[in-house]
This record gives C-alpha cells, structure tokens and sequence, in this order.
C-alpha cells in the first residue's frame, strides 16, 4: 500500500512539474537561425550621428604647437597627449540648434553629422589658420539604458562611440529568464524626433538592421513574457493554491489509506 501512495505521490509532482515547464528553446535561444546563414563578407561601417546635447572633447594640435593654442579652450594648450587627466579637458555642448561656439572660427554646425564628417569640417575651417591641423575628437556623454526583464536595468555610460545591442543587453547582465526575446524596444532620438523600434534577437536578421548598432541615449526596453504576466497575475494567491492543493491531496492520501485497511 505504500508502495502505491509513494506511485501516486510521484506521478502527482511530475504533472506539476510539467505544468509550471513551459519554456521551450523557441522561447530563450538567440539567433536561432545562424547556423542555416550564410557568412556575410560585407564590412558594416558604423558611426553614430551627432545630437543636440551631446559633449565633446574637441583637441586642435599641430607640429607647432603654439599656434594651437587660439583654438583649444583654456586649461587645454598646445598639443594634448592622451595620457593627460581628464579633469583638464574642456568641453563643447551642442545646442538645440545642432551648433557648437569653436574659438576662432565661431559657431560650427556639427548636429546630424558623423564623427568623420565632423573632423573633416573642424580640418577645413582650422587649416585656415594652421598647416596640417589634427583632430582629436571625442563624445564624452555616450550613455545608453537598459530597462525592464533584464538582470541590472539603469544607464551605462560608454566608453567609445559605438556598441551594439547584444553588447548592451550583457552589460545589464542579460535578460532575465522572464524576459520576452523576439519584440525587444528600442527608443531613439534623431534630430528631434523620437524613432520606436522593435526586434527580435531570436532571429539573425537583426544584425544587419539600422538598429543592431545603438546610437547615443537610446533606450532599450525588455518586455515581460507571458510567463511573467501570468505569474505577477495569480503570484498572491499562488501560495493559497499550493497549501490547498497540499492539503487536499493529504486529505486524499489519508481517506483512501482509511479506506483500504
């Protein structure tokens, strides 16, 4: 007889089991289908656009470093070594108009362009003055934010100019197991106009869409799954519910034992 309630008992926590064991590889796995791509040769050249806001570092130095020092901001003369601490540095904000105030030359509209296309103008409008200016170049408030199902949600600042979103999402530890993989949010900021984006990082089309680079303060929002939803929805009385069941089939256990003597 115990041998029977010890069968009943087990087959009772694998129905259980299988109840609460709906996640599937379709569900979790990224880039599903990477293993049936073809290797790409094309070289994706990526460099974000410069915003409204955004901070530079923005370093004029040439052979004669004197003549550099009109057109760097006080703290910062002559030639600047990249060994040099950070708290010296002066920087530039562009305004909402997407213009900078550059000593010297005045204001110089760099909102809407690229890194490179930005050095380029500063050279031109600098070799007025200097033979064979260069550039050093900086965004300094290159910060993006995770949100939602992921393990550390918040803001990260980053390093260099470019970062994608896998990159992102390991920083803030991965989504969490609750988090919903194919409709992840992307809100972007690009000349004024705020851009929402969806993607699905269960599918390797991703990578060679606009969004799979993040451009500075875009926001990545993770939706909760339908696990998630249905747990938060009964997770209150999901204690009742398993003290019910726990008693109940206690109650069976002892009438049906009562019952066979």
């Amino acid at each position: 007889m115990k041998l029977h309630n010890s069968k009943n008992i087990f087959l009772l926590i694998i129905l259980i089991g299988l109840f609460f064991s709906c996640a599937s590889r379709k569900d979790l796995a990224y880039l599903q289908d990477l293993d049936n791509s073809k290797n790409s040769d094309a070289t994706i050249i990526y460099e974000p656009k410069l915003q409204p806001d955004d901070l530079l570092s923005i370093i004029v130095s040439a052979e004669n470093p004197e003549v550099t020092i009109p057109f760097n901001l006080p703290k910062v003369q002559g030639n600047y070594e990249v060994d040099d601490s950070k708290q010296s540095l002066k920087t530039y904000l562009i305004d909402n108009f997407g213009f900078i105030e550059f000593p010297v030359i005045g204001k110089v509209k760099l909102g809407g362009l690229t890194r490179t296309e930005a050095i380029k103008i500063l050279v031109s409008k600098v070799s007025e003055y200097v033979i064979n200016p260069s550039i050093n170049f900086r965004i300094l408030n290159f910060k993006i934010s995770v949100l939602g199902e992921v393990v550390r949600p918040g803001s990260y600042v980053i390093q260099g100019e470019r970062i994608t979103i896998l990159e992102a999402l390991s920083l803030a530890g991965d989504l969490s197991i609750f988090g919903k993989r194919d409709n992840i949010l992307i809100i972007r900021e690009s000349e004024g106009k705020k851009t929402y984006n969806r993607i699905d990082i269960t599918n390797s089309s991703f990578i060679n869409s606009p969004n799979y680079y993040l451009t500075q303060n875009d926001i990545i929002v993770v939706e909760p799954n339908k696990t998630k939803i249905n747990t938060s929805a009964f997770s209150q009385n999901t204690a009742v519910i398993l003290s019910g069941m726990s008693i109940l089939v206690s109650l069976f256990l002892i009438l049906y034992t009562n019952k066979n003597k």
